[in-house]
Protein backbone atom coordinates (compact mmCIF):
# COMPACT_ATOMS: atom_id res chain seq x y z
CA UNK A 1 0.00 0.00 0.00
CA UNK A 2 1.04 3.25 -0.93
CA UNK A 3 2.08 5.72 2.58
CA UNK A 4 5.56 6.90 4.18
CA UNK A 5 7.80 5.07 5.51
CA UNK A 6 6.39 5.66 9.58
CA UNK A 7 3.07 4.02 8.18
CA UNK A 8 4.52 1.21 6.27
CA UNK A 9 6.38 0.70 9.61
CA UNK A 10 3.53 0.60 11.61
CA UNK A 11 1.72 -1.68 9.21
CA UNK A 12 4.67 -4.26 9.35
CA UNK A 13 4.46 -4.13 13.74
CA UNK A 14 0.67 -5.19 13.64
CA UNK A 15 0.64 -7.30 10.64
CA UNK A 16 1.76 -10.99 12.07
CA UNK A 17 -1.10 -10.97 14.59
CA UNK A 18 -2.75 -14.00 14.62
CA UNK A 19 -7.07 -13.94 14.26
CA UNK A 20 -8.45 -15.77 17.19
CA UNK A 21 -11.26 -15.66 19.63
CA UNK A 22 -11.26 -13.59 22.58
CA UNK A 23 -11.59 -16.06 25.60
CA UNK A 24 -14.74 -16.08 27.29
CA UNK A 25 -13.85 -14.35 31.11
CA UNK A 26 -15.81 -15.90 33.92
CA UNK A 27 -18.57 -13.15 34.61
CA UNK A 28 -19.75 -13.12 31.11
CA UNK A 29 -20.05 -17.82 31.69
CA UNK A 30 -21.94 -16.92 34.93
CA UNK A 31 -24.45 -14.81 32.63
CA UNK A 32 -25.08 -17.42 30.70
CA UNK A 33 -26.46 -19.02 33.53
CA UNK A 34 -29.11 -17.33 34.22
CA UNK A 35 -32.74 -17.62 33.26
CA UNK A 36 -35.34 -14.98 33.59
CA UNK A 37 -32.51 -13.19 35.69
CA UNK A 38 -32.31 -15.70 38.29
CA UNK A 39 -29.01 -17.81 38.53
CA UNK A 40 -28.93 -21.46 37.71
CA UNK A 41 -25.66 -22.05 38.52
CA UNK A 42 -26.51 -24.48 40.48
CA UNK A 43 -27.90 -26.94 37.87
CA UNK A 44 -24.44 -28.35 36.07
CA UNK A 45 -23.36 -29.63 39.85
CA UNK A 46 -26.66 -30.90 40.54
CA UNK A 47 -27.23 -33.07 37.03
CA UNK A 48 -23.76 -34.30 37.58
CA UNK A 49 -24.42 -35.85 41.41
CA UNK A 50 -27.95 -37.67 39.96
CA UNK A 51 -26.00 -38.52 36.98
CA UNK A 52 -23.32 -40.25 38.85
CA UNK A 53 -24.94 -42.68 41.29
CA UNK A 54 -27.71 -43.73 38.19
CA UNK A 55 -24.91 -44.66 35.75
CA UNK A 56 -23.12 -46.61 38.67
CA UNK A 57 -26.37 -48.23 39.23
CA UNK A 58 -26.55 -49.65 35.75
CA UNK A 59 -23.44 -50.17 35.31
CA UNK A 60 -21.47 -54.20 37.03
CA UNK A 61 -19.54 -54.18 40.24
CA UNK A 62 -16.42 -54.69 38.12
CA UNK A 63 -16.51 -51.25 36.90
CA UNK A 64 -17.80 -48.83 39.48
CA UNK A 65 -17.82 -44.98 38.89
CA UNK A 66 -19.07 -43.87 42.40
CA UNK A 67 -15.90 -42.14 42.78
CA UNK A 68 -16.69 -39.55 40.00
CA UNK A 69 -18.82 -37.84 42.02
CA UNK A 70 -15.47 -35.80 43.04
CA UNK A 71 -16.43 -34.50 39.57
CA UNK A 72 -19.74 -32.57 41.51
CA UNK A 73 -17.78 -29.84 43.96
CA UNK A 74 -15.12 -28.99 40.92
CA UNK A 75 -18.16 -28.14 38.77
CA UNK A 76 -19.40 -26.22 41.32
CA UNK A 77 -16.28 -24.19 42.39
CA UNK A 78 -16.59 -23.30 38.66
CA UNK A 79 -20.18 -21.64 38.68
CA UNK A 80 -21.40 -21.24 42.89
CA UNK A 81 -20.84 -19.45 45.68
CA UNK A 82 -18.12 -20.79 48.44
CA UNK A 83 -21.29 -21.84 50.95
CA UNK A 84 -22.89 -23.20 47.51
CA UNK A 85 -19.80 -25.34 46.83
CA UNK A 86 -19.76 -26.89 50.32
CA UNK A 87 -22.79 -27.90 50.15
CA UNK A 88 -22.17 -29.99 47.03
CA UNK A 89 -19.24 -30.93 48.56
CA UNK A 90 -21.40 -32.40 51.28
CA UNK A 91 -23.97 -33.75 49.62
CA UNK A 92 -21.28 -35.68 46.78
CA UNK A 93 -19.69 -37.34 49.93
CA UNK A 94 -23.19 -38.65 51.24
CA UNK A 95 -24.57 -39.63 48.25
CA UNK A 96 -21.27 -41.56 48.09
CA UNK A 97 -21.67 -43.35 51.07
CA UNK A 98 -25.19 -44.22 50.62
CA UNK A 99 -24.38 -45.40 46.76
CA UNK A 100 -21.58 -47.14 47.87
CA UNK A 101 -22.74 -49.22 50.79
CA UNK A 102 -25.58 -50.23 48.88
CA UNK A 103 -23.57 -52.70 46.69
CA UNK A 104 -22.00 -55.92 47.97
CA UNK A 105 -18.88 -55.72 50.05
CA UNK A 106 -16.59 -56.76 47.18
CA UNK A 107 -17.89 -54.55 45.15
CA UNK A 108 -17.43 -51.67 47.12
CA UNK A 109 -14.58 -48.74 46.27
CA UNK A 110 -13.95 -47.94 50.18
CA UNK A 111 -12.45 -45.72 52.42
CA UNK A 112 -9.61 -44.56 49.84
CA UNK A 113 -12.23 -43.37 47.56
CA UNK A 114 -14.13 -41.64 50.32
CA UNK A 115 -11.30 -39.74 51.18
CA UNK A 116 -10.11 -38.92 47.81
CA UNK A 117 -14.06 -37.53 47.28
CA UNK A 118 -13.17 -34.87 50.90
CA UNK A 119 -10.59 -33.74 49.73
CA UNK A 120 -11.53 -33.03 46.72
CA UNK A 121 -14.23 -30.97 48.04
CA UNK A 122 -12.10 -29.31 50.47
CA UNK A 123 -9.73 -28.30 47.71
CA UNK A 124 -12.86 -26.92 45.38
CA UNK A 125 -14.08 -25.01 48.18
CA UNK A 126 -10.57 -23.27 48.10
CA UNK A 127 -10.58 -22.62 44.36
CA UNK A 128 -14.36 -21.44 44.69
CA UNK A 129 -12.95 -18.49 47.30
CA UNK A 130 -10.43 -17.64 44.79
CA UNK A 131 -12.19 -17.37 42.00
CA UNK A 132 -14.57 -15.04 43.38
CA UNK A 133 -11.37 -12.74 44.66
CA UNK A 134 -10.57 -12.98 41.52
CA UNK A 135 -13.14 -11.62 40.12
CA UNK A 136 -13.82 -8.95 42.33
CA UNK A 137 -10.76 -8.21 41.45
CA UNK A 138 -11.69 -8.36 37.88
CA UNK A 139 -15.11 -6.03 38.53
CA UNK A 140 -12.48 -3.26 40.84
CA UNK A 141 -10.36 -3.07 37.68
CA UNK A 142 -13.25 -2.67 35.16
CA UNK A 143 -14.29 0.49 37.38
CA UNK A 144 -11.02 2.08 36.99
CA UNK A 145 -10.89 1.24 33.44
CA UNK A 146 -14.76 2.23 32.91
CA UNK A 147 -13.62 5.90 34.77
CA UNK A 148 -10.35 6.35 32.68
CA UNK A 149 -12.42 6.08 29.45
CA UNK A 150 -14.71 8.28 30.74
CA UNK A 151 -12.01 10.94 31.98
CA UNK A 152 -10.12 10.23 28.21
CA UNK A 153 -13.30 9.86 25.72
CA UNK A 154 -15.72 12.15 27.72
CA UNK A 155 -19.65 11.87 26.84
CA UNK A 156 -19.94 14.88 24.07
CA UNK A 157 -23.96 16.58 24.44
CA UNK A 158 -25.69 16.26 21.42
CA UNK A 159 -25.39 19.00 18.95
CA UNK A 160 -21.80 19.81 20.53
CA UNK A 161 -20.39 23.46 19.20
CA UNK A 162 -23.23 23.59 16.04
CA UNK A 163 -22.48 20.02 14.95
CA UNK A 164 -24.20 16.47 14.77
CA UNK A 165 -22.10 14.06 15.51
CA UNK A 166 -21.70 10.12 15.93
CA UNK A 167 -19.14 8.30 17.42
CA UNK A 168 -18.07 4.63 17.97
CA UNK A 169 -15.31 3.77 19.70
CA UNK A 170 -14.11 -0.30 20.06
CA UNK A 171 -11.21 -1.26 21.72
CA UNK A 172 -8.90 -4.07 20.31
CA UNK A 173 -8.19 -5.66 23.93
CA UNK A 174 -11.87 -6.25 25.45
CA UNK A 175 -10.55 -6.62 28.35
CA UNK A 176 -8.69 -3.24 28.58
CA UNK A 177 -11.60 -1.51 27.53
CA UNK A 178 -9.42 1.38 26.39
CA UNK A 179 -6.38 2.06 24.05
CA UNK A 180 -5.03 4.40 22.40
CA UNK A 181 -7.64 6.07 19.07
CA UNK A 182 -8.81 9.33 20.99
CA UNK A 183 -11.08 12.09 19.65
CA UNK A 184 -12.80 15.31 21.30
CA UNK A 185 -15.20 18.55 20.34
CA UNK A 186 -14.17 21.65 21.70
CA UNK A 187 -16.66 25.09 20.72
CA UNK A 188 -14.72 27.90 21.73
CA UNK A 189 -14.40 32.12 20.70
CA UNK A 190 -12.54 31.07 17.91
CA UNK A 191 -15.03 28.48 16.58
CA UNK A 192 -15.65 24.54 17.54
CA UNK A 193 -12.69 22.38 17.10
CA UNK A 194 -12.54 18.50 16.39
CA UNK A 195 -9.54 16.14 16.92
CA UNK A 196 -9.27 12.43 16.43
CA UNK A 197 -6.44 10.55 16.44
CA UNK A 198 -4.31 6.96 16.85
CA UNK A 199 -1.20 6.53 19.29
CA UNK A 200 1.52 4.44 17.86
CA UNK A 201 1.50 1.66 19.79
CA UNK A 202 -0.59 -0.10 22.26
CA UNK A 203 -1.19 -0.35 26.69
CA UNK A 204 -1.49 1.46 29.23
CA UNK A 205 1.49 4.11 27.25
CA UNK A 206 -0.57 5.02 24.30
CA UNK A 207 -3.26 5.75 26.68
CA UNK A 208 -0.99 8.48 28.98
CA UNK A 209 -0.03 9.66 25.09
CA UNK A 210 -3.77 10.19 24.19
CA UNK A 211 -4.44 11.68 27.16
CA UNK A 212 -1.62 14.16 27.01
CA UNK A 213 -3.03 14.86 23.37
CA UNK A 214 -5.98 15.38 24.84
CA UNK A 215 -5.52 17.65 27.36
CA UNK A 216 -3.59 20.50 25.22
CA UNK A 217 -6.56 20.05 22.60
CA UNK A 218 -8.93 21.10 25.41
CA UNK A 219 -7.17 24.07 26.31
CA UNK A 220 -5.44 25.14 22.76
CA UNK A 221 -8.54 24.66 21.09
CA UNK A 222 -10.70 27.18 23.32
CA UNK A 223 -7.69 29.82 23.59
CA UNK A 224 -6.23 30.47 20.37
CA UNK A 225 -7.59 31.53 17.25
CA UNK A 226 -5.87 30.13 14.79
CA UNK A 227 -6.05 26.32 14.18
CA UNK A 228 -2.37 26.57 12.34
CA UNK A 229 -1.57 27.39 16.59
CA UNK A 230 -3.83 25.02 17.88
CA UNK A 231 -1.62 22.06 15.54
CA UNK A 232 1.81 23.37 16.93
CA UNK A 233 0.38 23.61 20.71
CA UNK A 234 -0.64 19.53 19.76
CA UNK A 235 3.02 18.92 18.37
CA UNK A 236 5.02 20.47 21.05
CA UNK A 237 3.03 18.85 23.57
CA UNK A 238 4.06 15.06 22.53
CA UNK A 239 7.73 16.34 21.78
CA UNK A 240 7.89 16.89 25.23
CA UNK A 241 5.69 13.88 26.11
CA UNK A 242 8.73 11.49 24.10
CA UNK A 243 11.61 13.55 25.60
CA UNK A 244 9.89 12.94 28.81
CA UNK A 245 9.57 9.23 28.20
CA UNK A 246 12.97 9.42 27.19
CA UNK A 247 14.64 11.06 30.48
CA UNK A 248 12.89 8.17 32.72
CA UNK A 249 13.87 5.65 30.59
CA UNK A 250 10.82 4.21 29.63
CA UNK A 251 10.51 2.23 26.36
CA UNK A 252 8.02 4.23 24.68
CA UNK A 253 10.26 6.86 24.04
CA UNK A 254 9.75 6.83 20.81
CA UNK A 255 6.18 7.19 20.51
CA UNK A 256 4.27 9.61 17.78
CA UNK A 257 0.15 9.74 16.94
CA UNK A 258 -1.07 9.94 13.58
CA UNK A 259 -4.44 12.75 13.84
CA UNK A 260 -6.49 14.91 12.09
CA UNK A 261 -7.65 18.36 13.56
CA UNK A 262 -10.48 20.25 12.28
CA UNK A 263 -11.77 24.02 12.32
CA UNK A 264 -14.95 25.36 12.02
CA UNK A 265 -14.29 28.90 12.33
CA UNK A 266 -17.84 29.97 11.12
CA UNK A 267 -19.47 28.09 14.33
CA UNK A 268 -17.58 31.16 16.74
CA UNK A 269 -19.41 31.27 20.40
CA UNK A 270 -18.63 34.06 22.58
CA UNK A 271 -20.24 32.05 25.47
CA UNK A 272 -18.34 28.54 23.98
CA UNK A 273 -22.18 27.22 23.64
CA UNK A 274 -22.16 23.66 23.88
CA UNK A 275 -25.58 23.28 22.37
CA UNK A 276 -27.58 23.66 18.37
CA UNK A 277 -26.16 26.33 15.62
CA UNK A 278 -27.97 29.38 15.43
CA UNK A 279 -26.43 31.09 12.59
CA UNK A 280 -28.00 29.13 9.60
CA UNK A 281 -27.87 25.99 7.43
CA UNK A 282 -25.62 27.16 4.72
CA UNK A 283 -22.37 25.44 3.82
CA UNK A 284 -19.88 25.69 6.55
CA UNK A 285 -16.13 26.32 5.63
CA UNK A 286 -14.08 23.65 7.50
CA UNK A 287 -10.37 23.64 7.77
CA UNK A 288 -8.50 20.06 8.02
CA UNK A 289 -4.94 19.91 8.99
CA UNK A 290 -3.62 16.44 9.05
CA UNK A 291 -1.23 14.75 10.65
CA UNK A 292 -0.56 11.72 8.89
CA UNK A 293 -3.75 10.42 9.86
CA UNK A 294 -5.98 8.54 7.67
CA UNK A 295 -7.92 10.76 5.26
CA UNK A 296 -10.98 12.14 6.01
CA UNK A 297 -14.31 11.47 3.76
CA UNK A 298 -16.72 13.84 2.24
CA UNK A 299 -19.68 11.60 2.26
CA UNK A 300 -22.77 13.02 0.25
CA UNK A 301 -25.66 11.81 -1.47
CA UNK A 302 -23.68 11.94 -4.35
CA UNK A 303 -21.12 9.68 -3.50
CA UNK A 304 -18.10 9.63 -1.21
CA UNK A 305 -14.68 11.91 -2.10
CA UNK A 306 -11.37 11.62 -0.25
CA UNK A 307 -9.71 14.69 0.94
CA UNK A 308 -6.62 13.97 0.02
CA UNK A 309 -4.15 16.31 2.04
CA UNK A 310 -0.65 14.81 1.19
CA UNK A 311 1.58 12.51 3.70
CA UNK A 312 2.47 14.88 6.34
CA UNK A 313 4.24 14.12 9.61
CA UNK A 314 2.46 12.65 12.83
CA UNK A 315 2.37 14.42 16.05
CA UNK A 316 6.26 13.57 17.61
CA UNK A 317 8.20 13.78 14.49
CA UNK A 318 7.63 17.61 13.34
CA UNK A 319 11.79 17.26 13.97
CA UNK A 320 12.13 14.80 10.63
CA UNK A 321 10.75 17.84 8.59
CA UNK A 322 13.48 19.66 6.51
CA UNK A 323 14.30 22.78 7.66
CA UNK A 324 13.90 24.64 4.44
CA UNK A 325 10.64 23.16 3.03
CA UNK A 326 9.93 24.07 -0.15
CA UNK A 327 6.19 24.64 -1.80
CA UNK A 328 3.55 26.94 -0.55
CA UNK A 329 2.72 27.41 3.35
CA UNK A 330 0.29 24.95 4.79
CA UNK A 331 -2.30 25.73 7.35
CA UNK A 332 -0.73 23.73 10.24
CA UNK A 333 3.03 24.87 9.44
CA UNK A 334 6.00 22.61 9.37
CA UNK A 335 4.63 18.73 9.82
CA UNK A 336 1.47 18.86 8.76
CA UNK A 337 -0.59 19.29 5.56
CA UNK A 338 -4.14 21.57 5.67
CA UNK A 339 -6.09 22.51 3.21
CA UNK A 340 -9.94 24.13 3.51
CA UNK A 341 -13.13 22.93 2.26
CA UNK A 342 -16.99 23.96 1.93
CA UNK A 343 -19.26 21.07 3.79
CA UNK A 344 -22.75 21.37 2.72
CA UNK A 345 -25.56 20.55 4.54
CA UNK A 346 -26.22 17.58 2.77
CA UNK A 347 -22.44 16.12 3.39
CA UNK A 348 -20.50 15.02 6.18
CA UNK A 349 -17.00 14.28 7.39
CA UNK A 350 -16.47 10.95 8.06
CA UNK A 351 -12.96 10.24 10.13
CA UNK A 352 -11.51 6.92 11.32
CA UNK A 353 -8.41 4.83 12.89
CA UNK A 354 -6.46 2.72 11.17
CA UNK A 355 -8.63 -0.10 12.82
CA UNK A 356 -10.82 0.52 10.06
CA UNK A 357 -8.99 0.87 6.65
CA UNK A 358 -6.27 -1.73 8.07
CA UNK A 359 -9.02 -4.09 8.77
CA UNK A 360 -8.60 -7.85 7.49
CA UNK A 361 -10.79 -10.44 6.87
CA UNK A 362 -10.20 -14.31 6.66
CA UNK A 363 -8.19 -13.79 3.43
CA UNK A 364 -6.01 -11.21 4.49
CA UNK A 365 -7.94 -8.26 2.57
CA UNK A 366 -8.17 -5.13 3.63
CA UNK A 367 -11.28 -3.37 4.37
CA UNK A 368 -12.27 -1.30 1.15
CA UNK A 369 -14.26 1.75 3.37
CA UNK A 370 -14.54 4.08 0.05
CA UNK A 371 -15.96 1.39 -2.29
CA UNK A 372 -18.53 -0.41 0.57
CA UNK A 373 -19.64 3.50 1.56
CA UNK A 374 -20.23 4.55 -2.16
CA UNK A 375 -22.40 1.61 -2.43
CA UNK A 376 -24.31 1.76 0.52
CA UNK A 377 -24.65 5.58 -0.57
CA UNK A 378 -26.10 5.04 -3.21
CA UNK A 379 -28.54 2.20 -2.53
CA UNK A 380 -29.69 4.71 0.52
CA UNK A 381 -28.44 8.54 -0.39
CA UNK A 382 -30.10 9.97 3.39
CA UNK A 383 -27.55 7.55 5.33
CA UNK A 384 -24.90 10.18 3.98
CA UNK A 385 -26.86 13.12 5.63
CA UNK A 386 -26.78 11.46 9.12
CA UNK A 387 -24.45 10.61 10.85
CA UNK A 388 -26.04 8.00 13.52
CA UNK A 389 -26.87 5.83 10.46
CA UNK A 390 -23.00 6.53 8.51
CA UNK A 391 -21.22 5.43 11.82
CA UNK A 392 -23.88 2.45 12.47
CA UNK A 393 -23.40 1.38 8.19
CA UNK A 394 -18.91 1.60 9.01
CA UNK A 395 -19.16 -0.05 12.09
CA UNK A 396 -21.51 -3.66 10.99
CA UNK A 397 -19.29 -3.28 7.37
CA UNK A 398 -16.24 -3.66 9.42
CA UNK A 399 -17.23 -6.27 11.84
CA UNK A 400 -18.64 -7.88 8.71
CA UNK A 401 -15.79 -7.85 7.37
CA UNK A 402 -13.46 -9.30 10.05
CA UNK A 403 -16.09 -11.71 11.27
CA UNK A 404 -16.39 -10.11 14.42
CA UNK A 405 -12.24 -9.67 15.30
CA UNK A 406 -10.34 -6.71 16.10
CA UNK A 407 -6.58 -6.48 15.83
CA UNK A 408 -6.56 -3.45 16.65
CA UNK A 409 -8.43 -0.13 18.48
CA UNK A 410 -11.28 1.47 15.91
CA UNK A 411 -12.62 4.48 16.09
CA UNK A 412 -15.29 5.65 13.73
CA UNK A 413 -16.36 9.58 13.73
CA UNK A 414 -18.94 11.31 11.52
CA UNK A 415 -19.75 14.77 11.85
CA UNK A 416 -21.81 17.71 9.98
CA UNK A 417 -23.29 21.12 10.71
CA UNK A 418 -26.09 20.45 13.38
CA UNK A 419 -29.92 20.84 12.10
CA UNK A 420 -30.91 21.45 16.09
CA UNK A 421 -33.70 19.16 15.63
CA UNK A 422 -34.30 15.57 16.31
CA UNK A 423 -32.26 13.22 18.91
CA UNK A 424 -28.49 13.98 18.16
CA UNK A 425 -26.32 10.82 19.05
CA UNK A 426 -23.78 10.63 22.00
CA UNK A 427 -20.19 8.68 22.21
CA UNK A 428 -20.94 4.84 21.82
CA UNK A 429 -18.15 2.67 23.29
CA UNK A 430 -18.79 -1.02 22.62
CA UNK A 431 -16.71 -4.05 24.43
Amino acid sequence: MRGPWWRASLRGMRMPMPRARRAQDPLERQQLLRVRGRSVAWLPPLMVLCAVPALDWVTSGDFRVISWLVLVPGIAAAFCGVWTTALFAVLAMLVYFAGDNAWPHQYRTGLPDFILLAVGGVMSVLACAVRLRGQERMLHMRAVVDTTRKILLRQLPPHVGGLDHAEVYLAADSEARVGGDFYDIQPSPHGTRVLLGDVQGKGLGAVEAASVLLGAFREAAYYEAEPGTVAERLETRMIRHVRYCAHVGRDDAERFATAVLLDFPELRSERTDWGPDTTGLGTLTVDIINFGHEPPLLVSPDGVRVLMLGDGLPLGLSELEPANPTGPPTIGGPGCVGITVRLAPDESLLLVTDGVTEARDGDGMFFPLRAYLSRAVAADPRAATDPVALVRLVHAGVLGHTGGHLDDDTTIFAVRRGTGTGRAPGATALP
